[in-house]
């Protein structure tokens, strides 16, 4: 059984709100993890959106939050994020403009965090350079290695009109590759700053809240964003059967 904690949306911009709401959601996982649980968190995802303006500043005090978690950071970028910055200041990279891609071999579980940003823009993309990482990773894997992808945007629409006017163009490539892979258990994103749960391509598609605000659905009212609402978090169980599940929880910041 892997167990997956997953934040997203951070927007760290040096404002001490934005710290704040940060640093309770990491500390909250940290007290987690040193109870006397069973089972205990396998890794970290943060999808996304982990700086506000993409400034060197800005990553270097996302890296100072994560220093010492006490489980692995896999991070992968958002529309907000800028590569060279991300690379440089928070992964300890040299600068590159290419997409940010890596994958995270955990409990037996591959982790394929990607770069669906485009440079200037805020929708998002899978490129063909990497869907053939994608592709080439998931082709050197043992067989009956599972695997889940995770990046910023969601591919499918979530009724809001601020999240779908910048979800993942180019869906239906996505879907090809989900069709000739079953080893890809699930989709996991963030970007909307709303939990949400749904299918896509005949796969779970797992939506994390965002740390920073949280979205009011068109039927909540008429302000778009919950400056007050709790930070939100994601737990994801992937069983030894493949199936994922997904608890949510807030934390007051």
């Amino acid at each position: 059984m892997l167990v997956l904690a997953q934040i997203s949306d951070l927007h760290l911009d040096g404002t001490p709100r934005a710290t704040r709401r940060a640093r309770r959601v990491i500390e909250h996982l940290k007290e987690t993890h040193a109870t006397e649980l069973h089972a205990r968190v396998d890794a970290l995802l943060v999808t996304g959106d982990i700086a506000d303006h993409g400034t060197e500043a800005e990553y270097e005090e996302a890296a100072r939050l994560l220093a010492d978690a006490p489980f692995p950071v896999l991070p992968c970028p958002g529309n907000h994020d800028r590569r060279e910055a991300y690379r440089k200041a928070l992964l300890g990279e040299p600068a590159a403009s290419g997409p940010v891609n890596r994958v995270h071999h955990v409990g037996g579980t591959a982790i394929l965090m990607c770069d669906s940003s485009i440079p200037g823009a805020d929708e998002g993309l899978l490129d063909d350079e990497t869907y053939t990482w994608i592709e080439d990773t998931l082709d050197g894997l043992d067989a009956g290695t599972p695997a889940l992808l995770a990046f910023h945007h969601p591919p499918v629409a979530l009724h809001h009109p601020l999240p779908d006017s910048y979800q993942l163009q180019q869906p239906a490539a996505l879907a090809r590759l989900l069709d000739g892979r079953p080893q890809i258990k699930a989709v996991i994103t963030g970007h909307a700053h709303s939990p949400a749960a749904t299918t896509f391509a005949g796969r779970p598609l797992i939506v994390g809240p965002g740390v920073t605000w949280t979205l009011r659905l068109p039927w909540e009212g008429s302000e778009m964003a919950d400056l007050e609402a709790p930070v939100g978090l994601a737990f994801h169980v992937l069983d030894d059967e493949g199936r994922l599940t997904t608890h949510y929880r807030t934390v007051t910041a």
